[in-house]
């Protein structure tokens, strides 16, 4: 069947048709997660929207499931058998200076949107590491390190071109396809393969940011510091607490490498004056190890979380916390403090609130909004305790906390958790039920079944 449906495709698409065993096919399907390995059917290394409706077609006629990969770091699932459409060919942005958007195809990095954008004195609501593709984080809502000023990612989106169900190209925004409009901008997956995006820029070319990173045994003092302040901040004010298992690499500072630090993460839209006001009880409560806070161009975001930038094994899982207690505060430490020998690389507290609390002017399917904090717990990259330790540890944090969860998590940060009723707590009851009929209108066969995917009415 692999050949047959290569011969199917040469002729009707310009990018790569790869089978099996063919030069470049284990290249173009691995992705940033290594945990998950996909062993497709096919791989079309799509270059526009005409290759995705071609692929999608072929799928169709041969009932075969559609997988789509960019840089793979929200890889959950091996798309096994699939028709895998890879888009990190489409690398295009168009910047509009004067509407302030860019016009994004689906294999671009946030990376390459901030230097698109850049020269214009513009830049995008981007994540916390600028490696990250730019559809799959926007997608699930995005959050990033200025969020609590700005919103979700998926708040600011114009437009999408999108490859249903169907084959069909379409383009949907708030007039045209506003159903599938108010889907794509955070129902995830399921609904078809997106091509391109519009979006707002922000006239922004620097912010006020970096980290502090304390010792071990200021853990405990700095964590319940942190609960009360973080509730005085304004929203021009974004944070987030990790507790780091660092690896000793050379790379590293000497204060971190081979170490336990919590990492307070900071950024201020703002006057500078005003962000060292605001942090100034926290760099009271204990002498930080580092302190890397200062004004930042924007291109330098990436330095305010420090995100891992090679590939690797990645497990990780979340929930949506309604409130930080002394008895969250201790529970965390207990299950993933300094003193708890636990396979886990990063266990985080990211500070929601402000306007990711509040619905744009266009809605959108967004989730959890209502939550004040989001946990995420990632397991330490050690590939022989992948499908034991490491997701054990990971599942033991998010049970700890569970009496303070609503019950939901951030769909991007869901990880492996993909029994539907796991994945269904991603967005309220009425958001749910919508996205499921959408579902049904825009991928009857159910092509577009793998990693987050919004589950089909029984």
């Amino acid at each position: 069947m692999h050949s047959t449906i290569q011969d199917a495709l040469r002729g009707q698409v310009a990018g790569r048709v790869l089978v099996p065993g063919q030069d470049g096919f284990e290249e173009e399907a691995a992705g940033f997660n290594l945990a998950v390995r996909h062993r497709p059917a096919v791989i079309v290394a799509a270059r526009d929207a005409g290759d995705v409706a071609a692929a999608v077609r072929l799928a169709a006629a041969h009932g075969l499931p559609v997988a789509v990969q960019s840089t793979g770091h929200g890889a959950v699932q091996a798309a096994d058998g699939a028709v895998l459409i890879s888009t990190r060919a489409m690398r295009e942005v168009v910047v509009d200076s004067s509407a302030r958007t860019a016009t994004i195809a689906a294999g671009c990095t946030w990376g390459e949107v901030i230097a698109a954008a850049a020269p214009y004195g513009l830049a995008p609501l981007c994540g916390s590491a600028t490696g990250v593709g730019v559809a799959g984080f926007t997608l699930g809502g995005g959050i990033g390190p200025i969020a609590r000023t700005f919103g979700f990612a998926a708040d600011h989106v114009r437009e999408l071109t999108v490859v249903t169900g169907d084959g069909v190209v379409r383009t949907a925004d708030a007039v045209r396809e506003p159903d599938l409009f108010w889907a794509l901008r955070g129902g995830k997956a399921g609904f078809g393969v997106v091509t391109s995006i519009t979006l707002d820029l922000l006239p922004l070319t620097g912010l006020y940011g970096g980290g502090l990173f304390y010792a071990a045994e200021d853990a405990g003092r700095f964590l319940h510091a942190y609960r009360g302040w973080a509730g005085t901040l304004p929203e021009t004010t974004t944070t987030s607490v990790a507790l780091l298992r660092l690896p000793p690499l050379p790379e590293l500072p000497p204060q971190l490498s081979g170490r336990f630090v919590v990492h307070l993460r900071v950024a201020h839209v703002g006057d500078g004056q005003e962000a060292e006001a605001l942090l100034a009880p926290m760099r009271a409560v204990a002498e930080p190890v580092l302190d890397a806070v200062g004004p930042l161009p924007y291109a330098a975001i990436d330095s305010i979380h420090q995100d891992p930038t090679q590939p690797m094994p990645v497990a990780e899982r979340g929930a949506l916390l309604r409130e930080l207690t002394a008895e969250t505060v201790e529970a965390l430490l207990a299950v993933a403090g300094p003193a708890a020998q636990v396979p886990l690389a990063v266990v985080e507290l990211r500070q929601l609130g402000g306007a990711l609390a509040r619905q744009p002017q266009e809605p959108n399917a967004v989730g959890g909004r209502e939550a004040a904090f989001t946990l995420l717990a990632i397991g330490a990259p050690v590939p022989e305790l992948m499908d034991t330790a490491v997701p054990a540890a990971v599942r033991a944090v998010i049970e700890a906390l569970a009496p303070w969860s609503t019950g939901g998590a951030l769909i991007n940060f869901q990880g492996g958790a993909l029994a539907p009723e796991q994945i269904s707590r991603a967005w309220p009851e009425e958001t749910l039920r919508r996205l499921a009929k959408l579902r049904e209108v825009y991928d009857p066969a159910n092509l577009f079944r793998f990693g987050h995917v919004v589950p089909r009415q029984s």
